[in-house]
This record gives structure tokens, sequence and C-alpha cells, in this order.
């Protein structure tokens, strides 16, 4: 819900953008259904969607379409439907000019596919967006949730260590998972400094002191 939200704003479209060709008439509508989208209003919700499923019938290869309409299903609880439009996406060649859209799509279905544990078809996705996007936090991120699942706590402080590096060592959550990880390896030294980072930009951070940097101390000790 947040993602969408952060990238295109939840107000009214600038009646001030007029198109001057069918491409750019073509942006601007896509522009306006995905600030529809992003009220969480129902009525606007589903309006974006039959604009989106509007030009995804006469534009079957229509990335941004797809994905908004995809966004569209998963706000109205539609999930299957939503990884239908998803996984043709997914089928799709990868080009320059939808590479953002692409990464989301593979980013939103492999959150489907992690919730019902097919963790393959996940990383198969992941790999995608690294492939084209070695800086996709998210991705690194998604993959080390995956190793962290299977018990994998090497493997998962290393994707981890990636998404903490990507994320500009700023991001409270990937340090939390970090340093947990590096606590499940064995490699206290490690999660007490990612600790000391975290607490440094948030000091009150939940649980991380007592659960991570606590354990990490007491077992350096020991």
């Amino acid at each position: 819900k947040q993602w969408y939200q952060a990238e295109y704003g939840g107000g009214s479209f600038s009646t001030d953008l007029r198109p001057t060709n069918a491409q750019s008439a073509m942006k601007v509508r896509i522009l306006e259904n995905y600030c529809l989208i992003a009220t969480q209003n129902k009525q606007n919700v589903e309006r974006a969607l039959d604009s989106f499923m509007e030009v995804v019938a006469t534009q079957s290869d229509h990335v941004p379409a797809l994905l908004g309409s995809a966004i569209a299903f998963m706000i109205l609880k539609q999930v299957p439907r939503a990884r239908n439009q998803l996984k043709r996406i997914a089928k799709m060649t990868w080009n320059p000019i939808d590479a953002e859209e692409f990464e989301k799509a593979w980013l939103l279905l492999a959150d489907i596919y992690i919730i019902n544990s097919k963790y393959d078809m996940a990383q198969d996705l992941l790999k995608k967006c690294i492939t084209h996007n070695q800086s996709c936090f998210k991705a690194w991120e998604y993959h080390g949730y995956v190793n962290e699942k299977e018990a994998s706590y090497k493997d998962a402080a290393n994707n981890y260590e990636k998404a903490w590096k990507f994320s500009n060592f700023t991001n409270p959550t990937i340090g939390f998972k970090l340093a947990f990880n590096y606590l499940k390896a064995k490699r206290f030294v490690d999660a007490i400094d990612v600790c000391h980072k975290v607490l440094h930009h948030h000091p009150n951070y939940p649980k991380i002191k007592k659960e991570i940097l606590d354990k990490a101390r007491s077992n350096i000790r020991v």
C-alpha cells in the first residue's frame, strides 16, 4: 500500500499537463489512474481499474496498464486476478522504457509467491530484478527473507547486507533483519555494529536492544 502512494501521491492530477499527441495522452491517462489508485478510495480504484482494462483490451502488452490493474486488483482484495496480470508481465521481454514497471511487477508477484511459500518461483523473479538493477534493495531484502525462512542464516545475512547497503544504511527494518541474521550466524560483533547504527538514527526502535544487541553482547562475554 505505502510504496505506490509514495510513488504516485494521493492528490488530484494537475490540469496544466495537456497532452500534445497520442503517446503523451496515454501517459497522462495512466498517471491519472495511478493517482486515483493512490487515494485508496474504492470507487476511485474501480474507476482506475476500468480505465486500465480498456487500455489492456487494445494494447495487451502495455506494461504500465497491466501493473496498474494488478495494483487495483490487490487493493480490491482480488489477489488471483492481480497475480494473472503480473504473470502476463513476467512472461514479457524486458525493455528499458518500462524498466521501472517491470521491476515493480516482478517484486509484487514475488511477494505473492513468498506469501504462498513458493520460494523458488519468487527467487527467479528476484534474480530478474537484480539482473536489471543491482541496487534494487527490495529484491535483496526478499532474497534474505527467503533464506531466513529456510534457516540459511549465513546466506540471509549476505543478502540483507546488500539490502542494507543499497538502502543507504538507513532502513531500520532491514537493519533489524540484518542484525538478527548476524546473531543467528554467530557474527556477534557485526550484529552489535548494525544495532548501534539502527539505534543511532532510531533510538526507540522496538525489540532490537533486548532481542539482538543484549544477546550478541552476552555471547561475546561467554
